[in-house]
């Protein structure tokens, strides 16, 4: 085992141990429900699924109850994956939105929301494999929903930037009911500021009581389907009532020695495989070697490609996972590596709002969870006095009725979440991710690199300043990358540019179990974010 995963490497910060249990994300409130339920006798899916639903009050600006999730747990020596996304009404059509006027899919408002996943994650890992009662999860998101919580910093700023961004890109009857549910005064909130998010208090409570059958059958689907009547939009009681959460099987690639797991598509966990899969043919000799990070970019660049023109519901796949994954087709794309930059055919990427999160027990369980409502606060829509802010997932899909990933009734569309997990002959090492849009399968692959090749422990892997592929040969370099990187980057073809570290280079956690059984965790300094052990 690769001893750099498990003892200290220099850092900003040192990794936190403990050994009855750890939670990471990205806000220190969220994390510590999640190991108050660890000290309450519950176990790692009981913590995932607390933070989880505190995330959705304490970091509204990247997550909500209207949003998706997917997951990776580890529990008594099998792997086990969720997708709790959901798929395109069944009304919705590509002729219909072209008889709106739109010739591409809108990000905001009524026509991008497909059905929202995450309250049935949460209720789907808490029945199989939690010990303590959903009620009992939901406590603290209902406690700072109600009482109130001291905003954070970055959440502050995204807040007031979610602010100026709605305001512009919204109807003035969806920003109206936005405002009210998320403002106080017309006015985000400052850091340290407490917020209160009644609605969110009332919603959630009644989520844990149903066990998440009233948003999808009850009276929640209820209040859904009659503002959507009201407004003209697709989704209907008929949708929420016909959805449920699906157990999968991860997949993986092995890659310096170890096993790293990705859900199958409609993710793009595929493309972190693939590029994954590519590097592992070829050597990468140290952080912030010019070559290497040539290396990576370019098989990020054709990862991407494949994903962009491949990844969808798998039921409209043209080829499967493992044919992606084959060797034969790795080996084509690695072939296509020189030391000049390529150009593939790429999209322009924006920011995104997504939560990653996971938790460990002393007893084994360990959990992978991403949640997400996408660009923020999602679409914009909000279902009036419940707090439910719609996601707008529908926006990944494409009107090209020639591609894969065209909207289509009861269809999931390309999805950018995605949890991680590493193992090592057969046993569980632990969960990573980073969230982030289009950045998280370049983050997955940054982090693994900076372990697995570089030998950083997970703080200083996350630590470790980042870049990011644009769109054909354009790379932006995260502010701490040195100059002579950049100028040796565009000896090889490369477009370069800075930008400041933030959020937009992704956001992630990490939990890793020792060989003595300690759990090793990290968190971000691009968030707010703690780990918590015990």
């Amino acid at each position: 085992m690769n001893n750099a995963l498990l003892y200290p490497h220099p850092s900003r910060r040192t990794v936190v141990y403990g050994n009855r249990g750890a939670a990471a994300t990205s806000q220190p409130m969220a994390a510590q429900a999640g190991l108050d339920m660890l000290k309450s006798g519950g176990n790692a899916a009981d913590a995932a699924v607390a933070m989880a639903m505190a995330l959705t009050v304490l970091e509204p600006t990247s997550n909500g109850i209207g949003g998706d999730a997917f997951c990776i747990i580890w529990h008594e020596g099998k792997m086990y994956g969720l997708n709790a996304s959901g798929p395109a009404p069944a009304s919705v059509s590509l002729e219909q939105i072209h008889a709106l006027g739109y010739d591409k899919i809108p990000d905001h408002g009524f026509i991008p929301v497909t059905v929202p996943g995450a309250p049935s994650a949460w209720a789907a890992l808490s029945k199989r494999f939690g010990r303590l009662r959903l009620e009992k999860l939901a406590e603290p998101a209902i406690d700072y929903a109600k009482n109130g919580f001291p905003v954070s910093p970055i959440v502050s700023d995204n807040w007031q930037h979610a602010v100026k961004a709605y305001k512009k890109r919204l109807d003035p009857a969806l920003f109206s009911v936005w405002a009210d549910t998320f403002l106080a005064n017309g006015e985000a909130p400052k850091p340290g500021q407490t917020a209160r998010l009644p609605h969110h208090a009332k919603t959630l409570s009644e989520i844990a009581a149903s066990g998440a059958e009233s948003f999808y059958r009850g009276e929640i689907a209820g209040k859904i389907h009659n503002y959507f009547q009201k407004s003209n939009g697709f989704l209907t009681k008929d949708d929420l009532s016909a959805f449920s959460p699906e157990w999968v099987n991860p997949v993986s690639v092995s890659f310096r020695g170890h096993d790293i797991w990705e859900l199958p598509p409609n993710g793009q966990g595929l493309v972190a495989l693939m590029a994954l899969a590519i590097l592992g043919g070829m050597d990468l000799n140290s952080f912030g070697d010019p070559l290497s990070i040539h290396k990576m970019i370019e098989a990020i660049k054709l990862a991407f490609t494949d994903g962009q023109r491949y990844i969808t519901d798998p039921a409209y796949m043209p080829h499967s996972a493992e044919a992606l994954l084959s060797p034969a087709h790795i080996n084509k794309r690695r072939s296509m590596i020189t030391d000049t930059a390529i150009d593939p055919a790429g999209i322009p990427f924006i920011d995104h709002g997504t939560v990653y999160l996971c938790a460990a027990d002393g007893d084994g369980t360990m959990v992978s969870y991403i949640q997400s409502n996408y660009m923020g606060f999602g679409s914009g829509v909000v279902i009036p006095e419940t707090g439910i802010a719609l996601q707008n997932r529908g926006a990944n899909f494409t009107a090209d009725p020639a591609h894969p990933n065209c909207i289509a009734s009861g269809k999931r569309p390309y999805h950018t979440i995605i949890p991680g997990f590493i193992t090592k002959n057969g046993k569980p090492l632990g969960p990573f991710g980073v969230m982030g849009g289009f950045m998280q399968p370049q983050g997955h692959v940054q982090v693994l690199a900076n372990m697995l090749d570089f030998a950083m422990n997970p703080q200083s892997a996350l630590d470790a300043p980042r870049w990011q592929w644009m769109s054909g040969r354009r790379v932006t370099l995260e502010t701490g990358n040195p100059p002579h990187l950049a100028d040796a980057l565009r000896q090889m073809g490369h477009e370069i540019d800075y930008a400041p570290s933030s959020s937009t280079f992704g956001r992630g956690q990490i939990i890793l179990r020792n060989e003595h059984g300690s759990m090793t965790a990290a968190t971000e300094p691009r968030c707010d974010g703690c780990a918590a052990a015990w």
